[in-house]
């Protein structure tokens, strides 16, 4: 890391895991708390919006993760069971990716106490299997970190890409529905 420790730096991660329903969409930002990662996370925690309620991730009740996460839900919760999953088996894998990466050295340990997370996720309203939730999010959560602690996707890799962009909603020059296979969304295709 050069000259600046990464208390000093912003590091945002993004990852895709998983496929159908269950799938899990992390960003991460990550950095100190006297920054303007420590304002942006405060802010968010104390100015919920509708349907978005940031909270501090747990491992078990009375039990924050560290580096300090706010999970931040990037859909609004469509019902009960999208709430479960939320709050339930999303949010444990968050926190076990976070924990993953500090125990992988992907987040020093010397650092984590000084260092804030914010982990805006997205969990389908569709999703049932709250064990494919749990394990997309933690694999997400730490690629993210990861990534943002590389910087990955590295220039040359997002240029090659930019001719035929695809995602689970869209992809350029298909067919009506602008969908693609599932197969292409496998987690060995993706970041």
């Amino acid at each position: 890391m050069q000259d600046q420790n990464r208390t000093s730096r912003v590091l945002i991660g993004e990852s895709f895991v998983g496929e159908g329903a269950e799938a899990a969409h992390v960003n991460t930002v990550l950095g100190g708390r006297d920054g303007p990662v420590g304002t942006a996370w405060a802010t968010a925690l104390a100015m919920p919006r509708p349907g978005h309620s940031a909270f501090v991730t747990i491992l078990r009740p009375n039990l924050p993760v560290k580096p300090l996460t706010l999970f931040v839900n990037k859909a609004a919760m469509a019902d009960e069971r999208h709430g479960d999953l939320t709050w339930g088996a999303a949010q444990a894998g968050v926190a076990g990716g976070v924990a993953d990466a500090v125990a992988d050295g992907v987040i020093s340990s010397e650092e984590a106490e000084d260092l804030l997370l914010i982990a805006a996720i997205w969990v389908n309203p569709a999703a049932r299997d709250a064990e494919l939730v749990y394990q997309n999010n933690r694999a997400a959560t730490r690629k993210a970190l990861e990534n943002g602690a590389t910087g990955a996707p590295k220039l040359d890799e997002i240029l090659a890409a930019r001719h035929e962009p695809a995602n689970p909603f869209f992809t350029a020059g298909l067919s009506r529905t602008g969908r693609v296979s599932s197969d292409f969304f496998r987690t060995e295709h993706v970041r």
